[in-house]
């Protein structure tokens, strides 16, 4: 029997299986999930850093620049999202229009991205919590303070582990009263950053504007390319589609509007930042609270630290909600144990799916050291950003799925392709132990795929 890895799926069946979905969400509950998935600590980090070591005070212009890459990719997820509002992202556009087999490695690129930045934000969101309580005077002990390490006297990092099962039984509960606390979060969070960048305005010294590129455009390219990463996380917004009203209206809105709210914030901050402080003095931990107290503005620097917890908990709440859809999504399609496809009756919600990716990343979180693996959420992201972006040609071509009225990425053919090439560049500046560690995943992808997902598949009953 001849294997057929090239067979696609259809829309019409995706639209039908996901007609379930409660279509509750408008563009600004999409750009609150956007915006809380984008704007987490490094707001507070990379303009100091990047500012520091790369750009100087041109480090705006670096965000500038990452932002006008960032928004071509974001523009082709706005016209995939508009045509196919389906659950599963990039995975399910891939199934469409390129092949099963390429679906399932976005898919699975996509299950390490989501699974992977959520464990390693939890463990941040931990530390500065710990840091929190310890103002308090209140000491957690050494075993439940960080993960799985006898020698070191850890054992498991019980706050990472409780704050993911938490926002998880927040999300079980319903899509609406998820989305209010959600919203109420990122509004607090944009009002901190706004806060910074207001308070700051009065301290800042023009002559800490000079030398405005020290290293030249080279340094301000290479600071793009770092203040690129910041950016990612946008495409959370696309795994809502089913469960949007309007999506050819709110989709594009929420997608692009996400980029543009978090290009605003973040040039705003390193603006503020690099006019605060000499560039030179930026090379620290935390450089905006640095900043702060140089111009012995404690309290907000205190402010910050709350705001950092808010940042990240929003975070967790996207990417955990995005992950569960992302593997309904797969399970849907048989690739995974169709149980995993299945929706709840109260709530039309995927439980199933949502429960087992939060003891999977409970379980990352609590146990494992993450510090060598999180360089693999960027490869995972650039991967699908660039199919996605190629993904265009062939969606054009489809005569059975229809855009009227949708959003489109103007001058096509030029644009998605242009956005294709960016990410391939992206790619480039990763490390080699990104590549061997994104190997080793892909290989066992492929082989769970060529041993259980191709003849599970949906697709197979119609070989």
């Amino acid at each position: 029997m001849s294997l057929n890895i090239m067979r696609k799926e259809s829309l019409d069946r995706y639209l039908g299986e996901d007609k379930l979905f409660v279509k509750s969400m408008n563009a600004r509950d999409l750009m609150a999930i956007g915006i809380g998935t984008v704007i987490g600590t490094g707001i507070f980090i990379l303009p100091g850093t990047i500012a520091a070591n790369s750009a100087g005070p041109g480090v705006s212009l670096s965000f500038l620049f990452s932002a006008i890459v960032c928004a071509l990719a974001a523009m082709c997820y706005a016209e995939f999202a508009s045509a196919l509002p389906v659950a599963g992202s990039a995975y399910s556009y891939g199934n469409v229009v390129f092949c099963e087999f390429l679906g399932w490695l976005l898919g699975w690129a996509l299950v390490l991205e989501y699974m992977l930045a959520v464990a390693s934000v939890s463990t941040g969101w931990a530390a500065y919590f710990n840091t929190l309580l310890e103002g308090f005077g209140i000491h957690l002990p050494k075993a439940l303070s960080g993960p799985f390490d006898p020698a070191h006297g850890t054992y498991i990092n019980i706050v990472a582990v409780v704050i993911v099962l938490l926002i998880t039984v927040m999300l079980a509960r319903g899509m609406q009263s998820s989305l209010r606390i959600n919203n109420i979060a990122v509004f607090l969070k944009i009002a901190i950053i706004l806060i910074f960048i207001i308070v700051g305005f009065f301290f800042i010294k023009p002559k800490n504007y000079h030398p405005f590129l020290p290293y030249h455009m080279k340094g301000v390219i290479h600071g793009a390319t770092i203040g690129f990463f910041a950016y990612l996380g946008f495409d959370c917004v696309s795994s809502s589609a089913a469960e949007v009203k309007n999506p050819k209206r709110n989709m594009p809105l929420g997608i692009i509007g996400t980029l543009a709210v978090a290009t605003i914030l973040y040039t705003g901050v390193a603006v503020v930042l690099t006019g605060m402080v000499k560039y030179t003095k930026l090379d620290v931990a935390n450089p905006v609270a640095f900043a702060l107290q140089m111009v012995h503005q404690d309290w907000l620097a205190e402010l910050l630290s709350i705001g950092a917890l808010i940042g990240m908990f929003t975070m967790m709440v996207s990417m955990i909600y995005s992950s569960s859809r992302l593997i309904y999504a797969i399970g849907r399609d048989g690739l995974l144990p169709s149980f995993l496809g299945k929706l709840d009756e109260k709530s039309h919600s995927p439980q199933i799916a949502l429960w087992i990716v939060a003891i999977i990343i409970a379980i990352m979180g609590g146990l494992v050291s993450l510090d060598q693996l999180t360089s693999l959420v960027n490869i995972g992201t650039l991967f699908a950003f660039m199919l996605v972006s190629f993904g265009i040609i062939p969606l054009r071509k489809r005569k059975d799925i229809g855009n009227r009225g949708g959003f489109k990425v103007p001058l096509y053919p030029v644009l998605p392709i242009l956005s294709g090439l960016a990410c391939l560049g992206m790619m480039t500046q990763l490390q080699k132990e990104t590549y061997i560690g994104a190997a080793i995943w892909f290989g066992i992808g492929i082989v769970i795929y060529f041993t259980y997902g191709y003849w599970h598949s949906k697709l197979a009953d119609k070989n």
